[in-house]
């Protein structure tokens, strides 16, 4: 039974300027698939090696799978069901599958438009995957595939979901094999040094209304902090890994896993080789500001906090629990204590405009985090969000959902006028730091970090890939009027998946009647909520 995994041929113009990113998915799939004795197992990176089409054709021919899975977050989906198609022209009787959080929630769309595609995992992939995996090597799939909870498939002109799969309860269980991978092109620019993404927990107890990682992971789970130090211990021994990142979206939620597993990486000597980074909330800092120190001692060195919005009034939109006091007492707590901080903003709104762009640089210079990021707001289209500002969605080309791509039309300011904004913010930023701070300030490795991360911008800048203002034909504030963001306006949203999206909006609405029936519940965790600082 020989299965290929294929990372589909997706790029924009956000994280990507960082450096090449490893495909953990790969990695977690894999290792699951040979515990269960699957060990014809191979991995085409087409996004790494940037395959067309027709290469991607070529080594799917030479490979002749049995099984072709592939994922996609939401920009990548037209890239991941083209990989399926190219699938089904070369190896059609190999089974093709989908898996990935657009497809996950949006499995009606997803089958309406590419009905090549045999089968989507729905959720948690791991222990689905190996089912079906399974189901199939023992020919049982066609009588079978309505048992197997965490699918969705069509029948005819039927399209099936079955009942969802339980989460994965035990991820110490999951063993990744980090093999697979093409580990010499994956490559951090700041340090120049080899990079991994690994998991340290799953899930999340806050319900942040423009976020999707809560409703796909669903329970909140944390590996066993020794487990999570093997791998990366594994990694940098094996792989020669000199950063990683935590794939997490807050890894500092339970306080005392994580302080556990900063004492695991100084007790085996591993801060000495690998340096690392996190996501995380300003609240955590906070209540953490005693502890930044070990947690630099264990090897942090990057810390990209979501401040997500200047305006306090975003700030309470977005369900987050911070003020703007906060974000600037946590970016200071953490650059004393020798941790380099980003500061992510969320721009785009329908309420944004020129003066409220502009409050947003004048609060980054304020606040003097080692870096800055401008994110477009993107209407994931399976958040509460997006239900709530539907009408105002004008765009459903979805290749565009990346953070980089206005998607959303401020009622004050034309696209052009509001990336010209946004450019204007990171021309300002990064040319000051560049001039007065980065050269100047701190030695050694400080220096050399700061010095690499303005490397990576220029680097992308000068490629045109930044912001992918080359497609975009963005050339500076004489061009705002002539950016064409190629927006495919022929995409819209399946009638199934309409479907879907109103019986969600009404159930949304009758327990929003029932939650105010009962009082004001805060969200994003409870309002005060913090996991209990053991």
């Amino acid at each position: 039974m020989r299965i290929v995994l294929v990372h589909p041929n997706y790029h924009s113009g956000g994280a990507e300027i960082a450096g090449n990113w490893p495909p953990a998915w790969v990695a977690y799939l894999a290792g699951h698939l040979r515990a269960a004795g699957f060990h014809d197992i191979h991995f085409i990176d087409a996004m790494t090696n940037d395959l067309p089409d027709e290469a991607l054709r070529a080594e799917l021919q030479r490979l002749k799978p049995d099984i072709v899975g592939t994922t996609a977050i939401t920009p990548a989906i037209y890239k991941a069901e083209r990989v399926l198609e190219i699938a089904q022209e070369v190896a059609p009787d190999a089974l093709r599958v989908l898996g990935g959080i657009h497809a996950t929630f949006m499995f009606k769309q997803v089958l309406s438009e590419a009905p090549w595609i045999d089968v989507i995992v729905r959720g948690e992939g791991e222990e689905i995957f190996q089912e079906l995996v399974r189901t199939f090597a023992d020919g049982r799939w066609m009588e079978d595939r309505r048992r197997i909870k965490g699918l969705a498939f069509r029948d005819g002109d039927e399209i099936v979901s079955t009942p969802a799969a339980s989460t994965v309860k035990d991820l110490d269980a999951i063993d990744p094999d980090w093999s697979l991978l093409e580990w010499s092109k994956y490559i951090y620019i700041p340090l120049g040094v080899r990079v991994a993404i690994p998991n340290m927990a799953r899930g999340c107890p806050f319900t942040c209304s423009f976020c999707s990682q809560w409703k796909f992971w669903r329970d909140y789970r944390v590996r066993d902090p020794k487990k999570v130090a093997d791998e990366i211990q594994r990694l940098v021994e094996e792989q020669n890994v000199g950063f990683f990142i935590l794939a997490d979206e807050e890894p500092t939620i339970n306080r005392k896993k994580f302080i556990q597993f900063c004492e695991e990486l100084i007790a085996r000597g591993l801060p000495d080789k690998v340096k690392w980074g996190i996501n995380t909330r300003v609240t955590d800092i906070m209540r953490d500001k005693e502890l930044l120190p070990l947690y630099r001692r264990a090897g942090l060195v990057h810390v990209s906090l979501g401040t997500e919005a200047a305006a306090q009034l975003k700030l309470d939109q977005f369900n987050k629990e911070t003020k703007v006091e906060e974000n600037k007492e946590a970016i200071r707590l953490l650059r004393e204590a020798d941790i380099f901080v980003e500061a992510q903003f969320i721009v785009g709104l329908d309420n944004e405009t020129a003066e409220t762009l502009e409050e947003t640089f004048r609060m980054a210079w304020d606040w003097q985090p080692d870096l800055a990021n401008w994110a477009m707001y993107t209407p994931w289209p399976f958040t509460p969000l997006f239900q709530e500002m539907r009408d105002k969605v004008e765009i459903f080309d979805f290749e565009k959902y990346n953070f980089v791509t206005p998607i959303m039309k401020p009622e004050a300011m034309d696209r052009g006028e509001l990336l010209n904004g946004v450019m204007k913010n990171y021309r300002r930023f990064y040319s000051r730091k560049a001039l007065f701070h980065y050269p100047w300030r701190g030695t050694g490795f400080r220096r050399r970090y700061l010095l690499g991360c303005l490397k990576a911008f220029l680097k992308a800048g000068f490629e045109r890939k930044f912001y992918d203002l080359g497609k975009a034909g963005y050339w500076g504030p004489q061009s705002k009027k002539t950016v064409n963001f190629n927006f495919d306006r022929t995409r819209t949203i399946a009638p199934a998946q309409m479907e879907d999206w109103e019986a969600n909006a009404d159930r949304a609405a009758r327990a929003k009647a029932k939650r105010e029936g009962a009082g004001a519940v805060k969200a994003c965790g409870g309002g005060e909520f913090q996991m209990p600082a053991e």
